[in-house]
């Protein structure tokens, strides 16, 4: 890998050699020994993401006054309390977490499964739970 100043002296440009070769009907890029190219492991988890999304909906009505109690909420859903009382916890992540989560970014054993059962309150416990790095 090469980096220099461009002509304009305004950008730098990063030169990394690589290969390209054509592998079942699509090009692959073949890197240099050492670089990663691979796409992220952890794509999203749409069981995960729509739970997150639909918590933080609920709450909000919630809040807002549209439920007066979860169980009114869990009735005009037809729904179990304790279910929606699971799926309200997930408001409880860090922020960063979340983040993590919409991205696609987040960890193997962070799933839907993982975040049925009870979890640390504290958002430093939650990452260090799951081995999210603190927020720079």
């Amino acid at each position: 890998m090469k980096a220099e100043l461009s002509r304009d002296g305004k950008t730098i440009v990063v030169s990394i050699p690589m290969q390209m070769r054509w592998r079942g009907g699509r090009t692959k890029i073949i890197a240099p020994e050492g670089l990663d190219v691979s796409p992220p492991s952890s794509p999203r988890d749409g069981a995960l993401l729509k739970h997150v999304v639909k918590a933080h909906h609920w709450l909000r009505q919630l809040e807002g006054g549209k439920f007066r109690s979860v169980r009114e909420l869990a009735e005009k859903e037809n729904l179990d309390i304790s279910y929606i009382s699971k799926i309200l916890n997930l408001t409880l992540l860090a922020p960063d977490i979340v983040e993590t989560i919409l991205d696609g970014r987040q960890p193997d054993v962070l799933t839907w499964q993982e975040l049925k059962h009870p979890f640390p309150m504290l958002w430093s416990e939650q990452r260090k739970r799951w081995g999210i790095p603190e927020p720079v």
